[in-house]
């Protein structure tokens, strides 16, 4: 986030309360809001403590999801609230423990945020995955677009309940700046996510007769466009990814990975099996993703927010790939190995489909 002259109309923030500090993109952010003068205060607030080495930023060790974060709020006096602490899959905690993190936890933050006079500004990560993804799906979803399938499972269901209770508070406190930022799939070197730990498998399952449009975020963009919306005013909502897109088929040649098409009746199968091999947690939001793909019209963000993305969507997955330094990861004879594996797994499993089938009837 590079210095640059105050934009007009532009409010920079004083006093900024980071949630999930101990998150990638929020620890990232802190410290670039360390570096600048007009930054009076900063605090970060989670259960674990932050991974970067932070000077100027006030670490609080607390749950969202206790009404006592309004405390937290009310004694440090903050007129900006950046909400980056979702969980976005499972993991090790559970579905239950995920949607009250997410769902209960913003509830809880929002309804301190409410009680707050100072409070000026509320910044809330989002993602593109509210829009759902079918095969209806328009070409690229605009942010007053809704989807004809709403999410009806994980990070997706309860980021659009987020959105929703944070449009709510927006209506009872007009004097408080809501921006929303819905972004698309991180890649980056210091970015993890389902995505990224996706297209580092050696082989990469893809679900047969179907090559889905992608579309990627970079963390710097992520980065600089988190930063512009605390220290100027951006209300509204914004997809926020690199311009132009990428098929799956595309993406697994640029990672010099192998492909293994399954078929869609199996694919939950294999989906539990590279689960229990504890590299990637899909969930079934996450399956039809890959069938059907998503874009998002970044239209807002470069013309209404004033932001345009450094990389493209191309660009950003090079850069990813260049970085990780995925290709030649594995000898060739692996991949041929553990591709025979996937293959006997799959026909396995339809030959027993199929004897299930015949018994039945």
């Amino acid at each position: 986030m590079a210095d640059r002259p105050t934009r007009r109309g532009a409010e920079p923030s004083r006093r900024v309360l980071i949630t999930g500090i101990s998150g990638t993109l929020a620890g990232m952010l802190a410290r670039e809001l360390e570096k600048r003068e007009d930054i009076e205060y900063l605090v970060g607030v989670d259960i674990r403590e932050p991974q970067h080495d932070l000077t100027r930023t006030e670490f609080v060790r607390a749950d969202i999801r206790n009404p006592l974060v309004a405390r937290v709020i009310q004694a440090t006096d903050v007129d900006t609230v950046v909400h980056t602490a979702t969980i976005t899959a499972p993991g090790g905690v559970g579905r239950a423990r995920m949607k009250e993190q997410n769902v209960i936890g913003a509830m809880q933050l929002l309804a301190a945020c409410q009680k707050s006079p100072s409070l000026r500004k509320f910044v809330l990560k989002s993602t593109t995955a509210v829009y759902g993804s079918d095969y209806s799906d328009p070409a690229l979803f605009r942010e007053e677009d809704t989807p004809r399938i709403p999410p009806k499972s994980g990070y997706a269901k309860d980021a659009t309940e987020i959105e929703g209770y944070a449009r709510s508070f927006a209506r009872r406190r007009k004097d408080v700046s809501l921006t929303v930022l819905r972004f698309a799939n991180f890649v980056g070197v210091n970015m993890s996510s389902a995505m990224s730990s996706y297209f580092s498998l050696p082989i990469v399952p893809t679900i047969l007769g179907f090559d889905p449009r992608l579309q990627f975020c970079h963390e710097d963009d992520a980065l600089e466009v988190l930063g512009r919306s605390v220290l100027e005013e951006h209300p509204g909502i914004y997809n926020v990814a690199g311009e132009g897109i990428l098929y799956l088929s595309q993406c697994i040649r640029l990672a010099g990975r192998v492909e293994a098409p399954v078929p869609s009746p199996l694919a939950s199968f294999v989906s539990g099996m590279v689960k229990r091999s504890g590299r990637i947690d899909f969930s079934p939001e996450q399956l039809r993703f890959l069938q059907f793909g998503r874009v998002g019209d970044i239209a807002r963000l470069v013309d209404g927010f004033g932001y345009e993305p450094q990389y493209t969507t191309r660009q950003a997955f090079e850069d990813f790939v260049a970085q990780r330094r995925l290709r030649g990861v594995v000898g060739r004879s692996d991949v041929v190995r553990w591709e025979r594996d996937l293959y006997d797994f799959v026909q396995r499993k339809g030959a027993e489909r199929f004897a299930a089938m015949r018994t039945d009837s």
